[in-house]
């Protein structure tokens, strides 16, 4: 009777070779002269040099894509989850006024195929370049019997700085100050189970159909849209102080991630009126899902908050910037978030 070696138990080496090979070049786009280590390396070393900075603090958050990936696979197209990764944890250490330093990924799957792992390394580093953050390293993990075949998981750490005296935490907001918010391009990384439950089992669509509520789109490519990162944006923002608190809205929509940071005695208004990306209209109408809970799952076309006692100055800014910026509400007395509702 022969022996058995790895590559019968389900895992293949020689791909996971090919997968490295193929996603250095790209990888190796982001490095920068703090990066003193190279790719392959058993912990990825990065220069702590902090010009300007007084009291340099570092900032860190992980997270992961969601169930995005099942869309990704039933359209078969890879090429934009490693950017919604990115993207994603960029703006949750921006909130607190963080510029990202490095970024280290986690991919895991049932079978590796060195192609899709690629597309989602290449994702990683275009993102990465395009936030000025260097990609330090990652860790591919080929699990069969733990994820399914076809199955991926893709998860990440972003590490930031921020002077001291810069930290944002939502502890300066105040009543009266204004809420002025950044559109969003789609669902971005959350209100994905949801939203396949309604469109492909309810519904029955497929990530190939169109429907008229979207226009051109397919329903994939609706779904698919790249997580907008807020960096550029909200630099300039941050360099004239004028931020109290911003928010990254994510899964529990604007009830969920503003009330973070909000000091004790500060509620909200929220007044709706800004673009809401097609995509939500059409989850919303063939689910029969309650405004509320639209609320409560979805980012509804605003990606990025951001609370200021100079709100028309902000908006001025970001118009001057190209954005699309809009009024979103006020800050108010109390600890509740509340919605101006049609029609009042």
């Amino acid at each position: 009777m022969s022996g058995i070696d790895y590559r019968d138990s389900g895992v293949n080496i020689d791909e996971g070779l090919r997968a490295v090979e193929l996603m250095k070049k790209e990888v190796k786009k982001t490095f920068n002269e703090n990066v003193l280590s190279e790719l392959g390396h058993f912990g990825g070393l990065f220069k702590a040099d902090f010009p300007g900075m007084t009291q340099p603090v570092l900032v860190a958050s992980m997270d992961g894509v969601g169930t995005k990936l099942k869309v990704a696979a039933l359209k078969n197209d890879y090429t934009t989850v490693g950017r919604d990764l990115v993207n994603h944890c960029v703006n949750d250490i921006l909130v607190q006024g963080a510029h990202p330093l490095f970024f280290l990924d986690y991919i895991a799957c049932g079978k590796l195929d060195a192609s899709v792992a690629a597309d989602i390394v290449t994702g990683l580093a275009t993102a990465c370049f395009e936030n000025g953050c260097a990609l330090l390293g990652g860790e591919t993990a080929e699990m069969p019997g733990f994820y399914n075949t076809g199955d991926y998981d893709v998860a990440g750490t972003i590490v930031g700085s921020v002077d001291k005296g810069m930290i944002i935490d939502g502890t300066a907001v105040a009543p009266g100050h204004g809420i002025v918010g950044l559109p969003s391009s789609g669902l971005h990384t959350n209100g994905y189970s949801l939203a396949r439950a309604v469109l492909f089992e309810k519904a029955a669509l497929t990530v190939h159909d169109h429907h008229s509520i979207l226009g051109d789109d397919t329903v994939g490519e609706a779904l698919l849209k790249v997580h907008r990162s807020y960096l550029k944006q909200v630099k300039p923002l941050l360099e004239q102080g004028l931020a109290t608190g911003m928010a990254h809205i994510t899964g529990g929509g604007i009830p969920g991630n503003l009330i973070r940071i909000l000091p004790d005695g500060c509620g909200a208004f929220i007044t709706p009126g800004w673009p809401v990306p097609p995509v939500f209209k059409l989850i919303k109408e063939l689910g029969g899902i309650a405004e509320v809970e639209m609320r409560r799952a979805f980012n509804l076309g605003a990606g990025f908050l951001i609370v200021t006692p100079e709100p028309e100055k902000v908006i001025e800014l970001l118009r001057q910037a190209g954005e699309k910026p809009f009024h979103a509400g006020v800050i108010t007395q109390g600890s509740s978030i509340e919605y101006e509702e049609e029609g009042a």
